[in-house]
């Protein structure tokens, strides 16, 4: 009786095991990269986005939010990857940018970016975004864009983006949501707000099947003035060569051959005139040396 309750025991706690680790398994390769519905406060994070200044390439009429940072890889990489298939599927993909504020005395933004952001939410120049996140932020000094530090009216505009961003993120951690960058809002079939804190690029697979977008999509263009491709012998051309088919010699043209055909010629109707015979004199007979024998 005692060894059936210690195997009894055992056996429970083998299945504790392996359920807790069938659920960790579950939420740390699946659960935990899947969007969440927003049940609270739909109308003030929509409200928010309908006033931020995006910018956007265009696309379908469906709308979806990425908000992010300039120095944020996976914002720049997700809108790079994922713009061209949602807007296969009629996906608008607008891009709203902000710069970070300064933490613990430690400027997290630099003075060409918070001009940049400033044009942006001024002007909505999607060109100039373009342009901004081509080049790397080391780089890019924002010339021609005027001074956001010492503008009263930029520094207020790079201001409302920071308190935009902060406003978001704290009605997206209520819904469940942390604050990760890029943020990506949507709406899905049934017209529920949906948010994603996608940093992690498993998780965008989710928001591409919610969206009905294709897993990939061709960005090759072909070249009008390309060539055409060589085709080895034998690999589909009519004749079994590459080469093109050459004009009938005309009668006459050549020098008759001994079975009545023309003379074949170098190529098409270029022809080089025949070899005059060459005659050769023959061999000098050997004079014998006068010799007698005794």
């Amino acid at each position: 009786m005692r060894r059936f309750f210690i195997w009894s025991a055992l056996a429970a706690l083998i299945g504790l095991v392996l359920a807790g680790t069938g659920y960790w398994a579950y939420w740390n390769f699946y659960a935990r990269f899947q969007p969440v519905t927003i049940t609270r406060n739909q109308a003030e994070i929509q409200r928010l986005l309908d006033e931020a200044s995006w910018v956007s390439g265009g696309g379908g009429g469906q709308p979806l939010y990425v908000v992010g940072y300039r120095d944020s890889a996976a914002t720049q990489g997700y809108e790079q990857q994922e713009a061209p298939k949602l807007r296969a599927a009629g996906v608008e993909t607008r891009v709203v940018m902000f710069a970070r504020p300064d933490r613990e005395g430690l400027a997290q933004s630099t003075a060409a970016e918070r001009a940049t952001v400033a044009e942006l939410w001024l002007s909505r120049d999607w060109t100039l975004y373009q342009r901004w996140t081509a080049t790397p932020s080391r780089q890019w000094t924002a010339a021609g864009l005027p001074v956001a530090d010492g503008n009263l009216a930029r520094s207020a505009v790079v201001e409302a983006s920071r308190q935009f961003a902060d406003r978001l993120g704290s009605l997206l951690r209520d819904a469940g949501v942390s604050t990760q960058y890029p943020l990506i809002l949507w709406r899905d079939r049934e017209g529920f707000l949906k948010a994603c804190a996608c940093s992690d690029k498993r998780s965008w697979a989710f928001i591409r099947d919610d969206l009905g977008a294709p897993d990939s999509v061709d960005t090759t263009v072909a070249d009008p003035d390309a060539p055409p491709p060589f085709v080895a012998p034998g690999d589909g051309s009519p004749e079994g060569l590459p080469y093109p088919t050459l004009p009938p010699i005309a009668p006459g043209d050549g020098a008759a051959l001994a079975d009545g055909a023309a003379a074949p010629t170098a190529s098409g109707d270029a022809r080089r005139p025949a070899r005059p015979p060459v005659t050769r004199a023959p061999p000098e007979a050997k004079k014998q040396d006068d010799t007698t024998f005794f």
